[in-house]
């Protein structure tokens, strides 16, 4: 989707998009390793993700059309039913507006600033860096634009990498075409971002460093405090994309020179349409809208009341099972490995062990269309994906698995399996049976696959 500057000069010119060349080849058919963990931490580690699995409610279940698997978490979570139910009297009985000075008002906004510490207390932050919002899309644009504008005087240059969310790219992209110079830097075979070349990048007039925590389609996690110390040192502000990872790995904004985070509700089982972004105490950046003082005038508007409540009770369920991520962990590893074990040329997409989000599993089926394999899934149930939601539209093969060096043939035939706190091992199991005839039929009607040969 992306062109390299090296071999588009005059179109870089033009737009200001520097892009620096990837010289990694083609992700190798990989060799998943078992975990090698005792077997009784995976039974303990077991019971204590199904306990989590009963607040979350009926995402898979048997019914009287069959099982039902939901492995798109990554895409959006189920909600929580304490969630919900702190959510509750906030559509119902306080309905207040906190900008009031009335007693409903002063009730509402009581709530929205408990639940703002809730948002600072899982990432380290205090309350009054804490910006309530739409979601992860507006948090990024007003980091970005925000920054952008504000520190117009102290330079154009911006930097970000070949596999960041289209919330941030597009972004960048637009401010590139606007006087501003961006370069994109590449990334490995696994999805990383190299910290030499990102300190190579820096230049004085550079203002703004946005590189994401954990990527959503591949799962890798990238070093983000080594990179917050990088621009701390050369004083340049750095943004962090963490919708991903939220919830899931420890983040502390302050140990990893954080500047400014984007995080959202739906992806730690709370509430669409709420998100919000840290903004470091000191840092300037200019709104993008007007019209209104709530959150310190940077996002004027009537705040999300219940979207808000639901969104700090998800950040404190989060932070009281940060433990269960290795339960995940297992699974994740359980499934990744049964997939290559059934499955003749498969390639893993992104990192193993601990470099990647514990919950994610991406492969790439030689043979096989993406689309054609989701809707094979679906009929037996199974939720899955082949990347981003925000891009499910598009017939363009992801940027992300092209960034990596997978050939456009490999990267149609994509899956994104991503777990959650209600996955059971049930669940893996039921994937694993269903997917090897399904990959084994769709291969049948191949003409690019020697089914005979390919199949164990």
């Amino acid at each position: 989707m992306y062109k390299l500057s090296d071999n588009h000069p005059d179109q870089s010119k033009q737009t200001g998009v520097v892009r620096q060349a990837n010289s990694v080849g083609v992700g190798q058919t990989a060799e998943v390793h078992q975990a090698g963990r005792a077997s009784h931490a995976s039974h303990t580690s077991q019971a204590s993700h199904t306990s989590h699995a009963s607040q979350i409610g009926p995402a898979n279940h048997t019914g009287a059309a069959g099982r039902r698997v939901y492995l798109d978490n990554s895409a959006t979570t189920p909600q929580d039913y304490r969630v919900t139910e702190a959510m509750m009297a906030f559509m119902t009985e306080t309905y207040g507006n906190p900008s009031s000075v009335h007693q409903f008002g002063r009730v509402a906004r009581t709530a929205v600033e408990k639940a703002r510490g809730q948002v600072a207390d899982l990432i380290g932050a205090t309350p009054e860096e804490i910006v309530f919002l739409s979601g992860g899309t507006e948090a990024n644009n007003l980091a970005i634009q925000g920054v952008a504008h504000a520190r117009a005087n102290k330079g154009h240059h911006l930097i970000t990498t070949a596999i960041e969310h289209h919330a941030v790219l597009d972004v960048m992209e637009d401010l590139a075409k606007n006087g501003y110079e961006l370069t994109v830097l590449p990334v490995d075979s696994e999805g990383l971002v190299s910290v030499a070349e990102v300190q190579a990048a820096i230049r004085p007039d550079t203002i703004l460093i946005s590189v994401m925590h954990a990527n959503n389609e591949i799962g890798s996690i990238q070093p983000i405090a080594e990179i917050g110390t990088l621009a701390r040192e050369n004083g340049v502000l750095f943004h962090v994309d963490a919708v991903q990872s939220l919830g899931k790995l420890p983040i502390s904004v302050i140990d990893m020179n954080i500047d400014m985070l984007s995080v959202s509700g739906h992806k730690i089982y709370g509430p669409k349409g709420i998100g919000a972004l840290y903004i470091r105490k000191g840092v300037k950046i200019k709104p993008m809208t007007l019209g209104g003082g709530q959150e310190r005038n940077i996002r004027p508007g009537t705040e999300n009341v219940a979207g808000i409540i639901g969104f700090g009770e998800a950040c404190r369920l989060a932070a009281e099972g940060m433990g269960g991520a290795f339960a995940v962990e297992l699974l994740r590893d359980k499934l990744l490995n049964g997939i290559v074990e059934r499955i003749s040329d498969v390639v893993v997409n992104g990192p193993l062990g601990d470099k990647r989000m514990p919950n994610n599993v991406n492969v790439s089926i030689k043979f096989v269309e993406g689309e054609s394999l989701l809707l094979s899934l679906d009929m037996q149930g199974i939720a899955a994906s082949s990347g981003s939601a925000c891009t499910s539209g598009s017939l363009d093969p992801s940027h992300v698995l092209m960034a990596i060096g997978l050939p456009h043939e490999i990267a149609h035939g994509s899956l994104r399996l991503t777990l959650g706190k209600q996955t059971t091992e049930e669940d893996v199991d039921y994937v694993l049976e269903k997917l090897p005839p399904i990959v084994e039929r769709l291969r049948a009607m191949s003409p690019l696959c020697d089914c005979a040969a390919s199949q164990h």
